[in-house]
């Protein structure tokens, strides 16, 4: 018993490493789509802090930013303020503005809008499939679209300065 027991031992070890090595080459090169200008955006549909849901089609024809962003993240929290003040200056000429926290609670969110006193969509992506079909690898990340619903931009890292936001704001409506 002792002569299988090692046997049985050593076939599980190299099972756990068969196993384990396979998942780890999955995820380290798993294909996701890379979005870059031109393209358009996946579609989607993610409820609010309130639990109404929104729908990626709502906002077709009108110039769009889509922020990706969370609490955890330091240049996310940092650049809150500047979004909230250009869509506060933007939004009577239709430009949209909705931020996609990526998969914290409820509550952690409500916290930190409530500090910051922001009035945006604030959208969760309670299981992070938007944030893949997005192809996310860095936080925060800001997509400028079109009115015709393609991607004029896509800014990777932060934070945004107001400035910058507003160049690309201005570049959305002349477009």
């Amino acid at each position: 018993m002792k002569r299988h027991r090692k046997t049985i031992q050593y076939v599980v070890l190299f099972l756990v490493l068969l196993i384990g090595g396979y998942a780890i080459g999955q995820s380290m090169f798993a294909k996701t789509p890379v979005l870059k200008a031109g393209d358009r955006p996946p579609e989607f549909r993610l409820a609010d802090l309130e639990g109404n849901v929104h729908d990626s089609s709502e906002y077709a024809g009108k110039p769009l930013i889509i922020n990706f962003w969370g609490t955890f993240c330091p240049p996310c929290r940092a650049e809150m303020p500047a979004l909230q003040k250009v869509y506060d200056k933007w939004k009577d000429e239709g430009v949209q503005l909705i931020g996609i926290n990526l998969s914290e609670d409820r509550l952690s969110v409500q916290n930190f809008i409530r500090q910051v006193g922001t009035d945006f969509p604030i959208l969760l992506d309670k299981n992070r499939q938007v944030e893949k079909q997005f192809g996310l690898k860095q936080y925060p990340t800001t997509f400028f679209v079109r009115p015709d619903g393609t991607i004029a931009d896509m800014i990777i890292g932060g934070p945004l300065s107001e400035d910058q936001i507003e160049w690309q704001v201005r570049r959305l409506i002349e477009s």
